[in-house]
């Protein structure tokens, strides 16, 4: 196990490392000066020469790259010369030194995102701070949702092979697969949070946490949440029901199934016990690969819905051309993306014994 996750992680560095340096030369040879987009209308030829020095614009492109790597790194070496763009200031960072050599000091600390171009020198990590929990929320619910309903009808289509349910219920998942996310977001709004709004009480736009009458204090609004992972949970749900019910049927034609019901158990001890635990895995495989993709922004249906998650986030900073935080956002893609898939090969071993960790 020990080893397992050694090599995982091996791996998971070199994969961040790929990622750090395709989206730092990405957008670095996008037109436009930097600093000028941090000014904006109020830049002068002062303010643009402090704002490079402070940021490192003035170094060359390859300079530049080695100041982001020591930024993003959990490990890095900072110079103690003030005129420095490494320079370790108290504001920057929550630091532990490891060492000090001469002028460079070695420490641990939380990757440095660097500060966004568009919200006032705020910090990339905060903004995403702020946005990341209500995208996580709004995946977490519609995962639950598609993975629930997913097995329960994939499991009765299976039982019922061919039979007008199974039909109906095939009909149905095949629409929903069909239908585009915004599509099916622009309708759920218009009719439940418009046309029937007096009787359902939901609102066509909103949040999870949203100001008060009085703009004082932020309140949770729970119903917000419905009409969102609903549109979001559709179409991985049309999928878990069509993978749960080809791999149900899969596993019922297998020989320690007729074993099973040879020894006299019961079809509901074989479903339970044996047939829904096999046929799990192509649906682990597809929920991971979902679930991560929410996670990475569900872009329509956030801004659609006018929910502030990193999605609608991820839009606004590239109408603003707000570069630090569209590349961290799409560093945190990749950790999560990396750290779903270590679950997921967990999660196998633990549904069939037959695969192993290694």
């Amino acid at each position: 196990m020990v080893s397992y996750f050694l090599n995982k992680t091996f791996y998971a560095l070199l994969t961040l490392f790929g990622v750090v340096t395709v989206i730092f030369f990405l957008f670095n040879v996008l037109p436009g000066d930097p600093a000028q987009m941090m000014l904006g209308q109020n830049e002068d030829s002062e303010q643009l020469a402090i704002v490079k020095q402070k940021y490192g614009f003035d170094k060359p492109i390859s300079t530049q790259y080695l100041y982001y790597l020591n930024d993003v790194s959990p490990v890095s070496l900072h110079s103690n010369a003030p005129q420095e763009y490494t320079y370790l200031s108290p504001n920057k960072y929550t630091a532990a030194k490891l060492f000090t050599l001469g002028d460079i000091t070695a420490v641990i600390k939380l990757p440095y995102l660097r500060e966004s171009f568009t919200k006032q020198g705020k910090k990339v990590s905060q903004v995403l701070a702020e946005t990341l929990p209500n995208t996580f929320v709004l995946a977490v619910s519609a995962i639950i949702i598609a993975l629930v309903l997913g097995v329960f009808f994939g499991v009765i289509s299976a039982l019922y092979k061919n039979s007008i349910l199974d039909k109906s219920i095939q009909i149905i998942s095949t629409i929903g697969m069909s239908v585009p996310s915004f599509f099916s977001a622009i309708v759920f709004a218009w009719v439940f949070g418009f046309v029937l709004h007096k009787y359902t009480n939901l609102e066509m736009t909103g949040s999870l946490l949203e100001l008060d009458d009085y703009g004082e204090s932020m309140h949770v609004k729970w119903k917000n949440l419905i009409l969102p992972t609903i549109v979001l949970g559709i179409r991985p749900l049309a999928v878990v029901i069509q993978l749960m019910r080809n791999s149900l049927l899969e596993v019922l034609n297998q020989d320690y199934i007729r074993t099973a019901r040879a020894k006299g158990l019961s079809e509901y001890q074989i479903i339970k016990k044996h047939a829904i635990k096999n046929a799990m895995n192509p649906v682990v495989t597809a929920i991971s690969g979902w679930f991560a993709s929410m996670l990475a922004g569900a872009v329509f249906v956030e801004y659609i819905f006018g929910w502030n998650g990193l999605g609608k986030e991820i839009v606004n900073a590239l109408n603003t051309l707000d570069l630090p935080v569209i590349m961290g956002a799409v560093l945190i893609i990749a950790l999560l993306f990396i750290i779903i898939n270590i679950f997921v090969d967990i999660i196998y071993a633990w549904l069939d014994p037959k695969v192993k960790l290694q």
